[in-house]
């Protein structure tokens, strides 16, 4: 098989929660110590870092692999889900996985994994900790797939616990309240390992408290004394930010909702320091160099690790932006920046998938915008009739297409030099609209 060929082995063969939903889950991890006896624990080999949450962990994992990069690490970064190439969910130094790689991996042990009948994660996962140990790096920045307890990354035992924060999104796996979320995601507490916590509700504060006592886990609270002590949109991207301890800051990610995400992600640098990793004595660096370096990373995200989808503009005349934020917490922060947008006309190309909360996502959308409901190339997308229809009775209305590339091109061809294309609503929509329309 070639690469394309191995890719779509992988998601045809081996059940994927992205594409197929609950049929693509599988909770225990059975599968996952089997493949990593099989391997050798190859996570063993190197320090690592767990990102949990619901909302965030993508940036908060992609912004401490910059930062350890530009401090001199070797750095692996484990993602999902990919947006264009299967290749960008393992990556070293930014740099993805091979092509051969993957398909060597898959031609030489397939013939013990088959019979494990495991999912697309857990092949992955398994696939990455293996290619880490391979590479010889010095520390592995790991994002947890689903919930965190029963997630098949949860065999390892990091250096350092991050998790963002908790609202509704996969209830039916993970739980109908906060509290039932919380536990789950602090699954990846671990015994005497600190864990950072993003942000917390009178529900799920108790929980990690709990957890990370049962476990004798130094727990640090983000919002508690948090670092940034102001921000600002920038009107040519990113944000602006003012630190306690590392002064001005530019981050190039954009969303209002990175303030809180820059926040957990100081944080996490001051437990790593404490745990020896980016000491501002390590090789002889001061504290002035440690700042820089904090600086410098933290404005090249996206270009050092490879991160999409993140407010990221990729058109300027008429500006078009696409997000990730695919649940209710996420688009409550996406609508509220687009109101604050400046454009003549707002244009929506948006579309949703089956398992989330629609009719409260709906209640947030702009309503002086023009849409054009579409849906992902995904077992799992809501019919864009269907999210149309959801919409008209909520008094938003436009126009359905079944491609998203289809809605991209109707908008462009309505919108002026002055207005603004927002594409969003679901990651596979903006892995569509940047796979096909780019």
């Amino acid at each position: 098989m070639d690469y394309k060929q191995t890719c779509e082995y992988l998601y045809s063969q081996m059940p994927m929660f992205e594409k197929q939903g609950s049929a693509g889950y599988k909770e225990g991890l059975a599968n996952t110590i089997a493949l990593d006896s099989h391997f050798g624990s190859p996570h063993r080999s190197y320090a690592t870092i767990h990102v949990g949450g619901t909302n965030g962990k993508g940036s908060v994992s992609h912004s401490l692999a910059a930062i350890l990069q530009t401090c001199g690490y070797r750095v692996g970064l484990y993602t999902s889900p990919h947006l264009v190439d299967f290749r960008e969910r393992i990556r070293v130094n930014g740099i993805p996985i091979s092509e051969e790689y993957v398909v060597d991996f898959v031609e030489q042990e397939k013939a013990f994994f088959e019979p494990l009948h495991p999912s697309f994660f857990e092949v992955t996962t398994a696939m990455a900790f293996k290619y880490f140990r391979d590479q010889n790096i010095d520390i592995a920045v790991i994002e947890v797939g689903l919930g965190g307890r029963l997630d098949c990354t949860n065999i390892i035992t990091p250096i350092v616990s991050v998790i963002t924060n908790i609202s509704f999104d996969h209830t039916q796996f993970l739980g109908n309240t906060l509290a039932e979320i919380a536990t789950e995601k602090a699954g990846i507490i671990k015994n005497n390992v600190p864990v950072v916590i993003g942000e917390t509700t009178a529900e799920t504060k108790p929980v990690f408290e709990s957890r990370a006592k049962e476990q004798g886990a130094p727990i640090v609270f983000a919002e508690s004394e948090p670092e940034v002590i102001e921000s600002e949109l920038c009107d040519e991207g990113g944000m602006n930010y003012r630190t306690v301890s590392y002064g001005s800051i530019h981050g190039d990610l954009g969303g209002a909702y990175q303030t809180k995400n820059m926040n957990t992600v100081l944080a996490a640098v001051s437990v790593l320091a404490e745990r020896g990793f980016l000491s501002n004595v390590r090789d002889g660096r001061n504290t002035d160099t440690f700042r820089q370096e904090i600086n410098t990373a933290l404005g090249s995200v996206a270009a050092m690790t490879g991160l999409m989808g993140r407010w990221q503009t990729v058109h300027k005349s008429p500006l078009v932006v696409c997000d990730t934020g695919h649940n209710v917490a996420g688009l409550e922060y996406v609508c509220k920046q687009l109101e604050k947008q400046k454009c003549n006309n707002l244009l929506m190309v948006f579309g949703m998938v089956d398992d989330k909360d629609i009719r409260s996502v709906i209640k947030l959308l702009p309503r002086n915008a023009k849409y054009f409901f579409t849906k992902a190339e995904t077992k799992r997308a809501m019919n864009e009739i269907v999210v149309k229809t959801l919409a008209a009775r909520d008094n938003i209305h436009g126009e359905a297409f079944p491609t998203v590339r289809e809605a991209y091109n109707a908008a462009m061809e309505q919108a002026n030099a002055d207005d603004m294309i927002f594409v969003g609503g679901s990651s596979y929509v903006v892995g569509d609209f940047l796979r096909t329309c780019f």
